[in-house]
């Protein structure tokens, strides 16, 4: 697949830097041409991808590509839309990683975690089990927590509450209401923002959007899903995220330069990064 160019150059040609804090670039989506994706990713000042893990045959993968990559970050969980694969000795093997890896620079959050009540067939029950198990796990390594939360809100702002977590973390590819917003803020977290609010028919999120304070939100492509509407049926990537930024700085009424730079600090700032 062709790489894509921006529709402008904004951010280059102001120098302003971008974090993708939510990619899947492990995924075999990317293996034809993973590394140049991550050369044009820095061409186009996304100088920083947070790569998440979502079940156990990927973890040692998704830290691998980190300690390779300087661009590539890692975050480790188990995600519940897997729910069907994870085990009880996944948990184990998870801990003990994160033990191992405690303190590391490349070891940047706990992620995808969550919960997830759009799929039916999935037991919640066991869902909150997982997820309160990883909840505790960062707590005790004292990690930001990134989060999938799908018409789960109130379960999950519920558990958040009993966990109070030290670091917080994000809600990715938030779409929730104004008021679910206030919850999770109110919580310390950040609110991923990405390809889904970018189509004109997502107006609900776009008055959401409009309403959010700017030290809550950051950008994520949530690469290869989740594709913006101006790069519709294609595969999502990192390098897409320019043109996010693009397009939910006009929802917000902001400079696209101003919002790339409110999210990627708000990012250092969840990460620990300086």
């Amino acid at each position: 697949m062709p790489l894509c160019a921006p529709s402008n150059n904004a951010f280059t040609r102001r120098s302003v830097r971008l974090v993708d804090t939510h990619t899947h670039l492990d995924f075999d989506d990317f293996d034809t041409d993973r590394q140049a994706v991550l050369k044009h990713c820095l061409q186009l000042g996304v100088e920083r991808l947070v790569v998440l893990g979502v079940y156990q045959r990927n973890l040692q993968r998704v830290w691998d590509l980190a300690l390779k990559e300087p661009a590539v970050y890692a975050a480790l969980g188990l995600h519940p839309i897997y729910l069907d694969e994870h085990k009880p000795e996944h948990l184990d093997a998870l801990r003990n990683r994160l033990a191992q890896l405690a303190g590391h620079p490349k070891l940047c959050a706990m992620g995808e975690i969550g919960l997830d009540y759009y799929v039916e067939s999935l037991d919640r029950g066991r869902q909150q089990q997982i997820f309160e198990a990883q909840l505790q796990m960062a707590v005790d390594f004292n990690l930001p927590v990134l989060l999938h939360v799908r018409r789960s809100h109130a379960d999950v702002i519920a558990t958040l509450k009993r966990f109070k977590l030290k670091r917080s973390g994000i809600i990715h590819a938030f779409a929730g209401s104004a008021e679910q917003a206030r919850e999770y803020i109110k919580l310390g977290f950040k609110l991923g923002l990405g390809g889904a609010a970018t189509w004109p028919q997502a107006l609900r999120m776009h008055r959401v959007i409009a309403q959010l304070p700017l030290d809550s939100v950051v950008l994520e492509t949530d690469s290869p899903d989740m594709a913006p509407a101006m790069y519709p049926g294609q595969r999502n990537s990192p390098e897409h995220l320019p043109d996010i930024c693009t397009e939910l700085a006009k929802l917000m009424s902001l400079d696209a330069g101003k919002l790339a730079q409110i999210s990627t600090d708000n990012a250092k700032a969840v990460f620990g990064w300086t």
